[in-house]
C-alpha cells in the first residue's frame, strides 16, 4: 500500500467514528475511486448505458420509523431503541393519497421495526381497503418483545400480510453475533408463531420470506443452494417451514460502513463488489421499479438512497407532491455503493436479481 493510500486508510478510521453525518459517509465512499475503483457510473457508461432511468414503478416502499427493538451489527438505517424519527399519520395519508388511483398495487413497509410505529396498524388496514397487497419486513424478535405485539401473527394473517423476515443464519451464535443475544432464540417462537397461523407452510396464501445477510466482508453465496440449506436445517431442528429465502448484500452504508472502515476491509470489499460488477444485474436492480418513502415523506431511487439523503432527481421531491409520471421519466441517483445492488447475482429487497 502506498502511503497515499495508508494516509487516505487512517483517515478514514478517523472519520468512521462520526458516521452518524451523511456528509461523512459520502465523503468514505468518495474514497473509493482514489484506490482504483472507477464510479459507478462509469460502469454504466462502459455498458452502453448513460443514465439509469425506472422501467416502471411497481413497489412503494415506506420507512415508518427508525425505531427498533434491535440494534443489528449490518443495519444500514442505524436503527435503535433510541431513534426518534416516526413517521406521522398525516404523511401516512399523503402516502394514501397518492396511491389512490396509481397503477401501484405494491406496498413495502419496514423500518425499523415498522410495527413499533404507534398508526402502523390504521396504516396497515387502509393500504389493505386500497385494495394494496402489503408487505412487512417483520425482524421477528418485535412479535415477543411486548405483550401488545403478541397478536401480530394472526393481525398479519387477518390482513393477509406478506411477511419478509430477517434471520442472519440457522443457529444461534452466527446470527446473534450480527443481531444481539438471544436473538436467534427469540427468532424461532417467533417463526413458530407464524406458522402456527398458516405462515410459510407450502401451498399457503400466507408468504413467509426469510432474508439472508453475510456476516461479514463477502458476498452472499447462491441464493437457491442458501434457501436448500436453510429450509432443511429449520425443519430438522425446529420444524418451522417458510416459502423464499432472500440473499441480500452487505452494503457499504451506515453501521456496515462504520464496521468495514474500522476493521481494515472497506478497500478490499469495495474492490471486490467492483471486481463482481454484473450488467445483467445492473439492468435489473430495484430502484428501476421502486420508489422509497422516507419517514418524514420525502422520496428516494431505494432504501440505501435513502439512509444517504440522496433525494429523487424530480420536481417533486415529498410524498405531498408526488407525480407518478414524472418520476418514471427521473434519472436514478447513483454512488459508489450502488456496486454493492450490481455485484455477483445482484441484490434487492427481493434477493438475488440475476
Amino acid at each position: 500500500m502506498t502511503e497515499n493510500r495508508k494516509e487516505k486508510k487512517t483517515s478514514m478510521k478517523y472519520r468512521a467514528h462520526e458516521l452518524s453525518a451523511v456528509d461523512v459517509q459520502l465523503d468514505i465512499l468518495s474514497d473509493a475511486a482514489s484506490v482504483g475503483i472507477k464510479p459507478f457510473s462509469m460502469a454504466l457508461s462502459e455498458m452502453g448505458v448513460d443514465a439509469l432511468k425506472p422501467t416502471s414503478i411497481d413497489i412503494f416502499q415506506v420507512n415508518v420509523g427508525k425505531m427498533c427493538n434491535q440494534v443489528c451489527k449490518h443495519c444500514h438505517v442505524d436503527a435503535g431503541p433510541d431513534r426518534q424519527e416516526i413517521m406521522t399519520k398525516e404523511t401516512m395519508q399523503q402516502c394514501l393519497d397518492a396511491l389512490k388511483g396509481s397503477s401501484i398495487k405494491i406496498v413495502d413497509l419496514t423500518g425499523g421495526a415498522p410495527e413499533m410505529n404507534p398508526d402502523f396498524r390504521w396504516f396497515v388496514t387502509e393500504l389493505r381497503a386500497l385494495g394494496m397487497h402489503v408487505m412487512v419486513r417483520c425482524n421477528l424478535t418485535i412479535i415477543l418483545s411486548n405483550k401488545k405485539y403478541h397478536d401480530l401473527p394472526q393481525f398479519f394473517k387477518e390482513n393477509e400480510i406478506e411477511v419478509v423476515s430477517s434471520l442472519p443464519y440457522f443457529a444461534a451464535r452466527r446470527t446473534d453475533a450480527q443481531r444481539g443475544e438471544g436473538v436467534f432464540e427469540k427468532s424461532i417462537k417467533a417463526l413458530k408463531m407464524l406458522n402456527d397461523v398458516g405462515y410459510g407452510i407450502p401451498d399457503s396464501p400466507l408468504r413467509l420470506n426469510l432474508v439472508f445477510n453475510p456476516s461479514g466482508a463477502f458476498l452472499p453465496g447462491d441464493q437457491s443452494e442458501l434457501e436448500k440449506e436453510f429450509k432443511q436445517k429449520l425443519m430438522e431442528g425446529w420444524g418451522i417451514q417458510f416459502h423464499e429465502l432472500y440473499a441480500i448484500t452487505n452494503l457499504p452504508v451506515s453501521r456496515f460502513l462504520e464496521y468495514l472502515v474500522a476493521s481494515g476491509n472497506y478497500e478490499s470489499y469495495m474492490t471486490e463488489l467492483a471486481g463482481a460488477f454484473n450488467p445483467t444485474a445492473a439492468l435489473g436492480v430495484m430502484c428501476r421499479s421502486t420508489i422509497s418513502v422516507g419517514w418524514d415523506g420525502y422520496l428516494y431511487d431505494c432504501d440505501f438512497n435513502q439512509m444517504l439523503e440522496l433525494k429523487v432527481a424530480s420536481n417533486g421531491q415529498h410524498i405531498k407532491e408526488f407525480d407518478l409520471p414524472a418520476l418514471k421519466k427521473r434519472n436514478i441517483i447513483l454512488n459508489q455503493h450502488c456496486y454493492g445492488c450490481t455485484a455477483g447475482a445482484g441484490s434487492s429487497c427481493g434477493g438475488a436479481v440475476a
